[in-house]
């Protein structure tokens, strides 16, 4: 039985499961979204948002120029890009927009990017959406992406109001021409 032991095997060992999931996450990080199998994705989940919480814990430290931050803020946010670099591989490699390779630091970018992205988001900086089964074994794929920071923007109600408008304001004139003419009479 498998009573309180969390988390899928994958049918893999330890070493290879945490290589899978540092892969994984720096992936995650480097592109913001990725496309993988369901169950690797609930179990990214869990492991991309500890380490974004990790950072978003610090607060501004996290993302204060080093030169501004007192030695025990430089101390805490050394201890924290410790731990998130303990798993995290330290760069990662993405296209730039000439379509070169451009080499990024994914710890910086958890620490300043991401925690400033997220610090007034109390978690959840995640999002799965399925996509359906693979071809060749029938495995249900899906996209994990990094959520973007605040609400959606909403819709403008500018272009609806001014249609409303238009029609409705020579519908008031009309009614009331035929108000005042009917009133003298």
């Amino acid at each position: 039985m498998r009573h309180l032991n969390a988390g899928r095997k994958f049918g893999r060992n330890t070493s290879h499961r945490r290589a899978m999931f540092r892969n994984l996450a720096a992936n995650l990080i480097a592109h913001e979204r990725i496309e993988t199998t369901e169950a690797k994705a609930k179990e990214l989940r869990r492991v991309a948002e500890r380490l974004i919480t990790k950072a978003k814990r610090l607060g501004a430290v996290a993302y204060t120029p080093q030169s501004e931050l007192s030695p025990k803020e430089k101390a805490r946010r050394l201890h924290m890009q410790r731990l998130v670099s303990a798993f995290l591989p330290r760069f990662g490699v993405v296209q730039g927009p000439d379509n070169q390779p451009k080499r990024i630091d994914l710890v910086e970018k958890v620490f300043v990017d991401l925690a400033k992205r997220f610090a007034e988001r109390p978690g959840g900086y995640t999002r799965i959406l399925k996509l359906g089964p693979r071809r060749g074994d029938n495995a249900p794929m899906v996209y994990i992406e990094l959520v973007e920071a605040g609400s959606p923007p909403a819709k403008s109600q500018a272009p609806v109001a001014k249609k409303e408008v238009a029609p409705a304001a020579p519908a008031t004139e009309t009614t009331e021409a035929t108000t005042t003419e009917s009133a003298p009479a």
